[in-house]
């Protein structure tokens, strides 16, 4: 029996464009699945080999448990054997609210509090004493923020406008909300007065309310007649509202619209920790909670080690691990107080890897998608390095990547392919990476690396000044207009601070393509998402006569059975789920009624079914064409019109994000890592639309780690020269031609890129 291999074995799956794959993934290796994005690798890793191990281990616990926990449906396939329990590492970004930090998200909040409500001196009473978010912990003036936001009068209010013009500028505040239609009617203020007409008295009474002891009454109409009401005051209201109280909650309003009506200052009794000045007197080794929380990782790791007390000792050492597994992964400028909503792409990365590695169980299966994205080369290195770490403590590691570095650092590379969505789902190759041949992987491998040597001119530049955004340490810099720009630099060196938040301050008109998601569902198509379903339903309707809404599943047209969803989950009581496709419809979510309608020979379901490459040639609405080419021009031409949002990988919601802000049509385009989730020969359509972009006068600045991309563009900014506290200047400005001579971290990839490539020494 020795000589039995120990592999997952796979047969016959069938998930989404799988075309009936069978696989052997050796264990205790590092197996790489690339492939053009869309050509199924998450298909067989997360929705095939995850899916049915988490099931499976969930069947491990008795029904009245497995009832409280996600219970997940049997993958199509044939047969799946010899899984371990897996741990997944997925791209999609970190949630988290604004008061999430590195130490909340790592879970070493909770053991730091618990240490000082044991150690601390003056002693406090509970762990929860020392979070912000109890109502002893929190400090009394911020809420626990750590801030302190008023409305900023200049931003709510515009004073050559009347109500009805929209003086205030606050939307819930405006006529197109009830309280703005209740200042216009209430009888106290002339609705088309300019606010700064108004007498001083009367301005006062509308923006902080009446004077003390005194009454404004202010009936509030409705279609019943008027309501006695009281006028509070603008300010009053909006801080009653909107500022002391949970904005999580309200549905019409988010908490960056409050924001940027506000000012948000240090609040002055708790320095910004958030905690009651009470809390702060508690202390180890003479610093205080807060202060704990904004030590660098490796000075708190000093701290921690330097606690005696033996219960102290204790918790200290179940904190550890955690600490020194952020630091192992480059991030040791970071500290716990860091908000999540701060770090860069690839920090947020790496510390979600770090969340996973602190345990030391071994034969688990660790799944990691695109671990990459977001890093710089030279922190591809290091996550090679604990990739190897985690396969050498008896693991298996599969990894879905197009990074070649990483590629190169497999033991066995499986590639899907050949092309994308319905072109792809089969095995393309399976092996060493010395077998790999003819296949886009291959062809990348030898990708060579071309340097722009023919820049555009240069005729004018944005100009940005003292720029002191996080840790941007007041610089200022002129980024070329209408050329191709990369700003490059290791992840946490300022390249975010700088293009998304300081140069957007300056130039608002930028229409940005960020890391955020897309709000997928299996409601929302390809058509819906683009903006074009409405148009297509229109046309129906004019060609047939009959009501827009009996072209929607999710309106009059829907199946009567399964409402528009074309597949039925029957109750199975305490059974895996089970998705049937809708008998009475046939999955197509249409009822008979609207399936009977046709125009130009297809009816809505034939119509949804046409790829964007087939779609080009079929209508002829300017709206619609332009839409569809967007999506061509980004490489998604093989995709359907009805194709679900929630079907797409993550390099196709990352093009069609792109297409979506493509077809505005602007001046300057701000894209935060567009290479995210790509293979190297999709990069290549995608440099082809940057380039076509500026050729049509529009000026693109990119933030960017792959190669190809700094080597393509006319001008080159780099920040550093490392992450965190260490970064935030620039320490590279030129052509991609003067980068190959600098000394810069990037330059030292850029030429290793071009030798490499040309057997030469540069």
């Amino acid at each position: 029996m020795s000589g039995i291999k120990d592999e997952i074995i796979l047969r016959g799956l069938k998930e989404n464009n799988l075309k009936n794959v069978d696989l052997n993934i050796p264990k205790e290796k590092i197996i790489v699945f690339t492939g053009l994005s869309g050509s199924g690798k998450s298909s067989v890793v997360f929705d095939t080999l995850a899916t049915e191990s988490r099931r499976q281990m969930t069947l491990n616990y008795p029904l009245y448990v497995r009832n409280q926990m996600p219970r997940y449906e049997r993958p199509h396939a044939d047969l799946m054997q010899n899984l371990s329990p897996v741990v997944v590492v997925e791209q999609r970004p970190i949630g988290g609210n604004s008061r999430s930090t590195v130490g909340t998200y790592m879970d070493i909040d909770p053991l730091i509090r618990l240490l000082f409500s044991r150690v601390g001196n003056p002693p406090i009473g509970s762990a929860t004493d020392f979070s912000s978010q109890s109502s002893f912990g929190r400090c009394p003036e911020c809420g626990g923020y750590g801030e302190v936001i008023a409305p900023d009068l200049d931003k709510l209010i515009d004073y050559d406008k009347s109500l009805r013009e929209y003086a205030v500028k606050f939307k819930p505040l405006s006529p197109s909300g009830w309280q703005g239609q209740w200042m216009m009617t209430c009888g106290l203020f002339d609705p088309d007065k300019p606010l700064k007409d108004y007498s001083e008295e009367k301005l006062h009474l509308f923006l902080y309310g009446p004077r003390e002891g005194e009454r404004a009454y202010a009936p509030f109409h409705t279609k019943n007649g008027p309501h006695n009401a009281e006028w509070d005051g603008l300010l009053p209201r909006f801080t009653r509202v909107y500022i002391n109280r949970d904005i999580s909650k309200l549905k019409q309003i988010s908490q960056d619209d409050v924001l940027a009506v506000s000012t948000h200052s240090l609040c002055p009794t708790c320095l910004g920790s958030g905690l009651n000045p009470k809390v702060l007197e508690c202390k180890i080794n003479s610093l205080n909670i807060a202060e704990y929380d904004q030590l660098e990782l490796p000075e708190m790791l000093e701290e921690l080690k330097n606690i005696k007390d033996p219960m102290g000792k204790s918790i200290a050492q179940q904190a550890i691990p955690y600490v020194k597994q952020l630091v192992d992964m480059g991030l040791g400028y970071l500290s716990l107080s860091r908000k999540m909503g701060t770090l860069s792409g690839g920090e947020a990365q790496r510390v979600k890897i770090a969340r996973h590695l602190g345990s030391s169980l071994n034969n688990i299966t660790y799944i990691f998608d695109e671990p990459s994205a977001g890093l710089h080369p030279e922190e591809v290195d290091m996550l090679i390095k604990m990739l190897k770490r985690i396969k050498d403590q008896h693991n298996t590691v599969i990894v879905i990547e197009h990074d070649l570095s990483v590629i190169k650092a497999a033991d066995e590379i499986i590639e899907m392919g050949p092309g994308a969505g319905v072109n792809g789902g089969k095995v393309v190759y399976q092996g060493k990476l010395e077998g790999l041949k003819n296949s886009p992987t291959a062809t990348a491998l030898k990708h060579q690396l071309k340097i722009n040597k023919n820049q555009r001119g240069i005729q004018s530049y944005f100009t940005i000044k003292r720029a002191s955004n996080n840790n941007l340490k007041n610089i200022s810099v002129n980024i070329p207009k209408n050329v191709l720009v990369s700003v490059c630099g290791v992840s946490g060196s300022g390249k975010s601070s700088l293009i998304l938040e300081a140069f957007t301050k300056k130039y608002p008109d930028s229409i940005t393509v960020g890391h955020g998601g897309i709000g997928i569902s299996n409601r929302s198509t390809m058509a819906t998402y683009m903006g074009i379903m409405d148009d297509i339903r229109a046309i129906f309707s004019k060609a047939t006569g009959q009501p827009a809404g009996l072209f929607s599943f999710n309106s009059l047209g829907a199946c009567p059975v399964c409402k528009g969803k074309g597949v039925l989950t029957p109750e199975v009581a305490f059974a895996d789920p089970v998705t049937i496709p809708c008998e009475a419809c046939g999955g197509t979510r249409y009822s008979d009624e609207a399936l009977s309608y046709r125009y130009q020979d297809k009816n809505i379901v034939e119509i949804l079914d046409l790829t964007i490459d087939e779609a080009i040639n079929y209508f002829k609405a300017p709206k619609i064409i332009k839409r569809v080419h967007t999506l061509k021009d980004v490489g998604l031409g093989y995709l359907t019109l009805g194709q679900t949002t929630s079907s797409l990988s993550g390099g196709e919601i990352q093009r069609l994000k792109l297409a979506s802000h493509l077809q505005k049509d602007g001046q300057i385009y701000l894209l935060d890592e567009p290479s995210s989730g790509l293979h190297t020969e999709d990069n290549e359509k995608l440099l082809d639309v940057f380039q076509n972009l500026v050729n049509r006068g529009n000026s693109v600045i990119i933030i960017e780690h792959k190669l190809d991309f700094i080597a393509a563009s006319d001008w080159v900014i780099e920040l550093g020269p490392e992450g965190g506290k260490q970064g935030g200047q620039i320490i590279f400005e030129g052509t991609p031609e003067e980068m190959v001579n600098a000394e810069t971290l990037t330059a030292r990839w850029l030429k290793d890129g071009v030798r490499r490539h040309s057997g030469r020494t540069v």
